[in-house]
């Protein structure tokens, strides 16, 4: 009985005490300080260029040189295609240039002994024109011997396909042993990511995008420019280097490209990001704990405590959300009116409370 008592007691006492206004309540001045407005645009990523690596002649695929998904350096030997004919094919391209050469040489020096005979009348004018006559076709048969001998030294070396760029290298699509037939029409035998360079492509509303040009020439200021990567905020060296030079009038926005370096390879080509732009700068925003406003079917809410330590409900204006914990209050609270950050449940308006003021 006695314990009871005391509990009986007790509760009463509770009750006494927020009857009479003594309950404790946390409360905080609004942080009053300058903030710059962000939003954030859905894009995704794209590399500086996809390259098809294809295979330009025939033959059997007899060596792959690097690992799928794998970074190569513009040069690199990415795959072997049976050289064999296209060697034979340099060596009687040669051979025909050497025999050329050879045959033009002899009708040089038979054309200078006849002009050298001509007057003496050894030969006749016209066996001199058909000596001439040779000589120019010599011309055009070493012309002819050095072009053949170029288109086959090209395809022997079609034979040993490079990475045209520096990126990462996709699935092959043809195997070691497998027979390749490019010569009439070039196989694809992978694909090449170009992705030392980024773009990162979004639209912004052209509202938007005039509110942007008041705040600087360019629209964006370049510093600016950061994006959210798997939920968290991440600075990058970018910026933006394209503007289309119309709206769309379904969207009514305008798409915009923002370049960035990826020489680490850190971005993959095809991921969803969002950017983060500037749009508006506030001097002395007032701002309170986003945790501390309350939501009812008249819109959102703060319970303020007045000078004499009463519970006042306050029906408020927001706006954005500032570094994820501050909201920002643009109508229904003054910067020395005090509101309260905790137990919103426990307060009702015109409740008489202790204001407690909470350490920042």
């Amino acid at each position: 009985m006695v314990v009871v008592l005391v509990m009986t007691a007790c509760h009463k006492k509770s009750e006494t005490e927020m009857s009479g206004g003594t309950l404790p309540v946390e409360v905080a001045l609004p942080a009053v300080q300058d903030i710059t407005l962000t939003r954030e645009y859905p894009g995704y990523l794209a590399a500086d260029a996809t390259i098809p690596v294809v295979g330009r002649v025939n033959g059997t695929v007899i060596k792959r040189n690097f690992v799928e998904g794998g970074r190569v350096k513009e040069g690199d030997l990415l795959f072997v295609i049976e050289p064999t004919l296209y060697e034979n094919a340099v060596a009687q391209a040669n051979a025909a240039l050497q025999t050329a050469l050879a045959e033009y040489d002899y009708a040089v020096s038979s054309y200078e002994r006849m002009k050298v005979a001509i007057n003496s009348e050894a030969v006749s004018q016209i066996e001199l024109l058909q000596a001439k006559s040779k000589v120019e076709s010599g011309k055009a048969a070493i012309d002819n011997a050095r072009a053949a001998l170029n288109t086959a030294r090209t395809k022997l070396g079609y034979c040993y396909v490079k990475a045209p760029a520096t990126g990462v290298v996709g699935l092959r699509k043809y195997s070691v042993g497998e027979y390749v037939s490019g010569e009439m029409s070039p196989v694809e035998l992978c694909k090449l990511y170009k992705d030392d360079i980024m773009y990162a492509y979004f639209n912004i509303s052209d509202v938007q995008w005039q509110k942007n040009l008041q705040r600087g020439a360019s629209g964006i200021d370049q510093s600016d420019i950061t994006f959210t990567l798997g939920g968290k905020y991440v600075t990058w060296d970018a910026k933006i280097d394209y503007l289309a030079p119309d709206v769309n009038l379904t969207t009514g926005t305008l798409q915009v490209r923002a370049e960035l370096s990826n020489g680490d390879g850190m971005l993959k080509p095809g991921s969803y990001i969002n950017v983060v732009l500037p749009y508006d700068e506030i001097k002395n925003a007032l701002l309170v704990r986003d945790a501390s406003i309350g939501t009812d079917q008249l819109g959102k809410y703060l319970y303020v405590v007045n000078d004499s330590n009463r519970v006042e409900y306050r029906r408020i204006t927001v706006g954005d959300l500032v570094n994820d914990t501050l909201c920002l209050v643009t109508a229904g609270l003054e910067p020395t009116e005090r509101y309260v950050t905790k137990a919103l449940l426990k307060v009702r308006n015109g409740m008489p409370v202790v204001p407690v003021m909470e350490n920042k």
